[in-house]
């Protein structure tokens, strides 16, 4: 079973046991934290979409680490006019392992997809 969850403003893909760096949550290392923005549930044939959100449909994900990207150079230049600016970025991420996902189509509830 997976599902596909909104955070952060993208889109996630993730069944149990996955291991996804999200943008950064206001969360510590070790709390659970539940995404309830599920756009998509199910498995082949038998899916639940949401128009645009699942009702009922929650992601349930375990933080595992605050941490920031690798460095990104940044650069604006343009052609002879002397202009040209440098600097670095490093953007901050967090990882979290996806423990379970509930609200899903049940087997045989008629919710396939074609």
């Amino acid at each position: 079973m997976y599902a596909v969850f909104v955070t952060g403003g993208k889109q996630y893909r993730a069944s149990p046991g996955d291991q996804l760096q999200v943008e950064k949550l206001p969360v510590a290392e070790g709390d659970n934290v539940e995404f309830t923005d599920v756009l998509l549930i199910g498995e082949g044939r038998n899916l639940k979409v949401g128009k645009p959100k699942v009702a009922g449909g929650k992601v349930k994900a375990r933080v595992l680490a605050q941490g920031r990207s690798d460095k990104v150079s940044v650069i604006k230049f343009k052609r002879r006019t002397t202009y040209k600016r440098m600097g670095t970025h490093r953007q901050s991420f967090t990882l979290v392992e996806i423990t379970g996902i509930t609200g899903g189509p049940k087997q045989g509830d008629g919710a396939a997809a074609e």
